[in-house]
């Protein structure tokens, strides 16, 4: 099952999709479409589940990264056959035919085009990533390449909503120290705080002025909906050796 932004999807030559856990060949608590090559999954299984984007993309390449939590974006300018292409959290490209992904497991998948669709980029938008500015990085790059901020189409996939993102004081200080106005995103219900990630992510992205109009956000929870999604919490609270990640990915076509 593949989940697509309605926005993104009216961009020319492009394939997107915020893809579910289902549809691959992984078992036990990795079923089934894991492409976490960071579990302890079976390497052939996780094999097997790259060959299934790469063919729902008709992608030649897929490229992800080894995700760190920071906000390094590679800028892609030569195509690699390398699964992984290096450390960072974003990758931005103008190749063609080449999907560039994102995994997941309660953090929030965030896939930009540019209208004309000549530049793609796909970052991890965990709060750590999204506090070190990943999504201002992002922006830069389009417009490096002269795309204006207004010209961006960004869509936010699925990830943990606020009620089930329970966090600390210490966190809920460190996020409004760096903006006063972040208070708005959290939410005390009985004694404990709760955070929006989502809220969180659009406000990064409205700052760095892409319109609203331009911007899409998921209302699927990666936490509460076991059948779509994998979730690394949720997974902690059920003392679950390990967890499974969800894949994202964009493609620009040839014309």
């Amino acid at each position: 099952m593949k989940i697509e932004s309605k926005k993104i999807k009216k961009i020319n030559n492009i394939y997107h999709g915020f893809f579910s856990r289902n549809g691959g060949v992984s078992k036990g608590i990795y079923s089934s479409l894991n492409l976490g090559f960071g579990s302890k999954d079976r390497r052939v299984d996780l094999q097997k589940n790259v060959t299934i984007i790469k063919k729902k993309s008709k992608a030649n390449i897929l490229n992800l990264v080894n995700q760190e939590h920071g906000n390094k974006i590679i800028n892609l300018q030569k195509k690699s056959n390398k699964l992984k292409i290096g450390n960072a959290d974003g990758i931005f490209t103008s190749l063609s035919n080449n999907a560039i992904g994102i995994l997941t497991a309660d953090c929030a998948p965030i896939i930009f085009s540019s209208k004309c669709s000549n530049f793609i980029c796909i970052v991890h938008g965990g709060w750590k990533g999204l506090y070190k500015n990943i999504i201002k990085k992002a922006v830069n790059l389009f417009k490096k390449n002269n795309i204006k901020s207004d010209n961006i189409i960004c869509a936010v996939g699925p990830c943990i909503s606020q009620k089930s993102y329970e966090v600390q004081l210490s966190f809920k200080k460190k996020i409004i120290k760096n903006n006063p106005k972040f208070k708005k995103l959290f939410k005390l219900k009985n004694k404990k705080i709760y955070f929006d990630l989502k809220k969180y992510a659009l406000e990064k992205l409205l700052y760095e002025i892409i319109k609203k109009q331009n911007i899409e956000i998921s209302n699927l929870d990666t936490y509460s909906n076991s059948r779509l999604f994998y979730s690394y919490r949720r997974s902690v609270h059920k003392q679950e050796d390990d967890y499974g990640r969800n894949i994202s990915i964009i493609v620009k076509r040839n014309r």
